[in-house]
């Protein structure tokens, strides 16, 4: 079966298990590819001069990286992540890239984005993308070298992954190999939250897709090429049950409780949808009781109880990850069913929030991933097989994947994200750009 075949049975609405067998035969098709043995084209002398320049700036780029690590740009530090913006934006004016502060309205709660565009009229349009706020909040967090690692919040995920984007663009500007190129840089400020309102952040990002023929992002590279992210989306759960003494417990006209209604759904929920292929359910927080509270703004809250009271209020959160739009339907789908259920004398309700979309593998996806691999060789870096996106979640570019060919994990190896212990391998920052600028180069030059 050819990748086209493979994926007009995706596209014509099939079953979650035959889009996830059409996933792993591509993938295995991928890797297939490129553990076969060759000859691959060697740089050119161009090429070789863009590396050059990458090596010789190795220092500068580490240093470059602890002046953005040391500004603290959790997603809620709006000044923070402004701030790293500003530390980025004259560096991609230098080299001849228009610059500007994507303002969002004020209802979103986030700090904006950073773009910068060449309009060119040669080769391809793309579209480089990388983020600029990081998980944790406060000032805690600081860059300090320890040996070949170093650590710090946002080290590797991912304003290493944006410093390859800076010095592989610079790479190229030192040969003249910018002039009459189309590229839009975009680092995003939310990216680790985007809140509820992501479509109206991502906005921007969607518009410049639209405009763009590929779409290359730098999220951590996990030894592997990223062809395809699972999609995510969320889900709250609240139950209901009767107040009653403990000693009528399972008795007829009394109630089983609110924590035994909720514990038969979350395990009917693990039973029925945790052998699917790509799919993963988790429940991140619950709280029951008699004395509930909770805040979904904030996913926290706060229960109390008596050993002889029948619970009567439950709350409950988690996640899906999903390989298409299709299996995220058809989870919610089994997810409904098995909430309406109910246990004798309880009631419960699940509600669904959309959030990153899926990206699912595609032809384009995997030539990207193929040109990757032939400039990967010709560097001596060795070959570059598809992850299976089971062990990655969801991106930025998952919202633009409809719209362009996608290649993700172009960044630098790193370590603990999402984490306080973040480390990112010092040794991977001048591999990584140097494949990065080679790979923009060729993109660059195709038609």
């Amino acid at each position: 079966m050819t990748p086209n075949s493979i994926l007009s049975v995706t596209r014509k609405g099939a079953g979650a298990s035959a889009f996830a067998w059409a996933c792993m035969l591509l993938f295995s098709m991928a890797s297939a590819a490129a553990a076969q043995p060759g000859a691959q084209p060697a740089l050119s002398r161009t090429e070789q001069r863009i590396r050059d320049y990458v090596r010789a700036h190795g220092a500068e780029q580490v240093n470059f990286l602890e002046k953005a690590v040391n500004i603290s740009s959790g997603t809620f530090n709006l000044a923070g992540v402004r701030a790293v913006g500003k530390l980025f934006e004259p560096e991609f004016s230098s080299i001849g890239f228009e610059t500007g502060w994507i303002a969002l309205p004020d209802a979103v709660g986030r700090a904006g984005h950073l773009f910068a565009e060449r309009k060119g009229k040669k080769g391809k349009r793309l579209l480089l993308i990388g983020h600029l706020d990081t998980v944790f909040e406060g000032d805690g967090e600081r860059f300090v070298r320890l040996d070949t690692l170093a650590a710090g919040a946002g080290s590797s995920d991912m304003k290493g992954g944006d410093l390859v984007i800076l010095y592989a663009l610079k790479a190229l500007q030192s040969v003249g190999a910018l002039d009459g190129t189309r590229i839009i840089v975009a680092l995003t400020g939310d990216e680790e939250d985007a809140g509820p309102l992501h479509l109206v952040s991502r906005q921007p990002l969607v518009d410049a897709a639209k405009r763009s023929d590929i779409a290359l992002a730098f999220e951590e590279d996990a030894g592997k090429g990223t062809v395809a992210r699972r999609g995510m989306s969320g889900w709250e759960l609240v139950v209901s049950g009767k107040q009653a003494h403990s000693s009528g417990i399972f008795s007829p006209g009394t109630s089983y409780g609110a924590i035994y209604e909720a514990a038969r759904i979350l395990n009917a929920f693990r039973e029925k949808l945790s052998n699917e292929q790509y799919l993963t359910f988790n429940p991140a927080v619950i709280v029951g009781g008699t004395d509930v509270t909770y805040d979904s703004t904030k996913i926290a809250g706060t229960a109390a109880g008596k050993d002889n009271i029948i619970a009567p209020r439950v709350f409950a959160r988690g996640d899906l990850r999903f390989i298409s739009q299709d299996q995220l339907l058809k989870a919610r789908e089994a997810m409904r069913a098995i909430v309406d259920d109910h246990l004798p004398g309880t009631i419960a309700t699940i509600k669904f929030e959309d959030g990153n979309p899926a990206m699912p593998p595609t032809k384009g996806n995997l030539a990207l991933l193929a040109v990757e691999d032939s400039v990967s060789r010709a560097l001596g870096q060795g070959p570059v097989e598809a992850l299976d996106p089971g062990k990655r979640g969801g991106g930025d570019i998952s919202y633009i994947s409809e719209y362009v060919d996608a290649l993700d994990g172009l960044g630098v190896k790193g370590m603990r994200s999402h984490t306080p212990d973040e480390r990112v391998d010092l040794r991977s920052i001048g591999p990584a750009t140097e494949r990065a600028a080679i790979l923009i180069y060729r993109l660059t030059r195709s038609r």
